[in-house]
């Protein structure tokens, strides 16, 4: 999974500004985009697709509840997380559906609390999104050499790298090559069991048999076929995904 895409809106300028700086600061956030109020808020949601809305509640107009309303109706609504100065409207705005409940001032490791619940919450919502619309996408791939064709199945590769145009297929067998851009091969296998973890390289989460430190103290997930550099913006969630996977039992079948 990329970075969430979060539109901050709020009507006092000097605090929508400083959410925004915080949330551009933030490793797991891609793109923020501000609005100052609900109806501008809907023109930039019809305009372009948000993972996340954090929202003030007392606006002008339309207030932060109804506009969260308005927003859960969607075919495909943003992940909501309420900012405000008030406590009284907690229950009420978790019974919308938001995933946290922010009190202004927002200090910095309370919206990193409130961005794990949302990369979470996205990241399973593009799942459930694949799943529902390619139930088993690309279980093989056709690997063209020398004048023949094989088909290297999603089960033997342990993890995929960017290479050009292309991605190598690190398998026990072999490194295939196959000419496919790395993020049109992480649309297909993300909800499959494999993440996104470094702007090169997709790794299967049961290939994964532990984390290990670089020399410059950067992380690596260690497969039987060698060492995945972990970006940091990716690192939370491929800790959170481990996590989950060991739990269910899913690790360790390799």
């Amino acid at each position: 999974m990329t970075g969430v895409r979060v539109l901050a809106v709020d009507d006092v300028r000097a605090a929508l500004d400083e959410l925004c700086r915080l949330l551009r600061a933030a490793p797991d956030v891609e793109q923020v985009r501000g609005a100052g109020d609900a109806l501008s808020a809907l023109k930039v949601i019809q305009a372009e697709p948000f993972d996340a809305v954090f929202l003030d509640i007392s606006m002008p107009g339309l207030n932060g509840l109804e506009l969260a309303s308005l927003l859960a109706k969607l075919s495909d609504p943003p992940v909501i997380v309420f900012v405000t100065a008030y406590d009284g409207h907690a229950v009420s705005a978790y019974g919308i559906g938001a995933v946290d409940y922010l009190l202004k001032p927002v200090r910095a490791e309370r919206l990193a609390d409130a961005l794990t619940r949302v990369v979470r919450a996205t990241a399973a919502r593009r799942a459930t999104v694949a799943e529902s619309v390619r139930p088993d996408a690309m279980p093989a791939l056709p690997v063209e050499s020398d004048g023949r064709t094989r088909y290297v199945r999603r089960a033997e590769v342990e993890f995929a790298e960017a290479h050009g145009d292309y991605v190598r297929l690190h398998t026990s067998s072999g490194v295939h090559l196959v000419r496919m851009p790395i993020s049109r091969l992480q649309e297909y296998w993300e909800g499959s069991g494999f993440a996104r973890v470094h702007r090169g390289f997709l790794v299967a989460l049961d290939a994964v048999r532990e984390l290990r430190s670089d020399s410059v103290g950067g992380m690596l997930a260690h497969t039987a076929l060698g060492d995945v550099p972990v970006s940091r913006r990716h690192a939370r969630e491929l800790r959170e995904r481990l996590l989950l996977a060991a739990q269910r039992g899913e690790l360790g079948k390799r």
